[in-house]
């Protein structure tokens, strides 16, 4: 059986740093990012060490598994701003040479020149926005690169970093499966060990969800040539050696990102900057923590008051068993079963187990749950009979 108490350790620990600044706001993006004509950087390096000064004191004597710069857009960071963070974490906990260090970067030809410095600071793993290969759509998308920096980008990359990961956008405006399929074999030929290959989601309070409430955003495909573009990506990949561990990453078996599978696998996770989310166990009792989106009162109450970290709430064992059902189930590895139970009480309900496999949707393997590819297209109908 699984000790309550412990069930983080099923997946590990981690740190994630939010740097919330943009250079611009793309259109379809809901992260909590901002556009500031200038960022002190000195003051949020002091402020975020202050936050893991902070975190620290709660979750000691812990190996980090995994450290995160995310956004936002951590390329802006300079590398000494990097390096002061990572050194802070090095000095309040164990770090060894297996902790995965990632950095999320931009492509443009600017923030290219940083990634020597990034890999000199202790950055190991570097996952780029590339989002498209084609310049009309990288302007449809708000991007500043172009397709010709993406790619050069990705060139230099590749000199200062062993893993290297991409991100494209798919199910764009004016989209076919012939220009899908062309853009990923290109991605493969780019590709070292990992992409991440998102169909692009409307999200309401962005540019492209007003554009679309207005009926404005035009020639996005229906929902059946995005389907179909999601099962022609998943058949390539599997071609490729790279097939889906998790419903939007590819990988090579061993290049998957630890970070994400932290997440995933339902792991203890410190979350520092604006806007962060943590989850964390303390006193046997796993606890979420927020902090507030705008950059400028998150760095006052860190200056004024030590920290703007609160705990937004403690999470019930049955809420834990919920969260875990709905992170794993995005796997391909699945659920356990055992370990849901565990948190839950009881295990997920037969009938809804059934009916979900009868319609293909899930499959069980001895004490795992498993979603199909079809299963995948539509995991939230899947959690919502599971959960009910």
């Amino acid at each position: 059986m699984f000790d309550l108490t412990e069930d983080w350790k099923n997946a590990g620990f981690g740190i994630y740093v939010h740097w919330p600044f943009c250079a611009a706001k793309c259109p379809y993006c809901d992260f909590n990012s901002h556009v500031r004509d200038s960022v002190d950087q000195k003051r949020w390096a002091d402020a975020l060490c202050r936050e893991l000064e902070n975190e620290h004191a709660r979750t000691p004597n812990r190996l980090v598994n995994t450290i995160f710069f995310g956004g936002g857009t951590p390329s802006l960071m300079s590398p000494d701003t990097v390096r002061q963070i990572i050194d802070k974490i090095s000095n309040l906990w164990q770090v060894d040479m297996n902790t995965e260090i990632n950095l999320e970067a931009n492509p443009t030809s600017v923030e290219a020149t940083k990634f020597a410095g990034f890999a000199q600071a202790g950055v190991n793993r570097l996952s780029m926005g590339v989002q498209a290969l084609n310049d009309a759509d990288l302007r449809r998308l708000g991007r500043m690169h172009s397709a010709a920096e993406a790619r050069a980008a990705f060139d230099i990359a590749k000199k200062y970093f062993t893993r290297v990961s991409f991100d494209l956008i798919y199910a764009r405006q004016d989209q076919d499966q012939n220009s899908w399929h062309s853009e990923l074999r290109e991605a493969a030929e780019m590709a070292v060990d990992h992409l991440s290959l998102y169909q692009l989601t409307i999200e309401p309070n962005t540019r492209f969800g007003e554009l679309y409430d207005r009926g404005k955003l035009r020639g996005l495909p229906s929902d059946d040539a995005s389907a179909d573009m999601y099962a022609r990506t998943q058949d390539y990949c599997n071609a490729l050696g790279m097939p889906a561990y998790e419903v939007s990453n590819h990988a090579a078996p061993g290049s998957e990102s630890r970070h994400n599978l932290i997440y995933w696998r339902y792991g203890d996770y410190v979350g520092v900057g604006a806007g962060a989310h943590g989850r964390i166990t303390v006193d046997r009792q796993r606890i979420a923590t927020h902090s507030p989106e705008n950059p400028e009162k998150w760095l006052s109450l860190v200056e004024q008051n030590g920290t703007a970290l609160y705990d937004a709430e403690r999470v019930e064992p049955e809420d834990q068993a919920s969260e875990y059902l709905m992170m794993s189930l995005r796997l391909s590895e699945g659920t356990n079963i055992t370990r849901y139970q565990s948190l839950n009480g009881s295990p997920p309900r037969d009938s809804a187990i059934k009916n979900n496999v009868d319609l293909g949707l899930l499959k069980r393997e001895k004490n795992r749950l498993i979603a199909t590819n079809s299963g995948r297209m539509v995991l939230n109908a899947i959690l919502r009979d599971l959960l009910a």
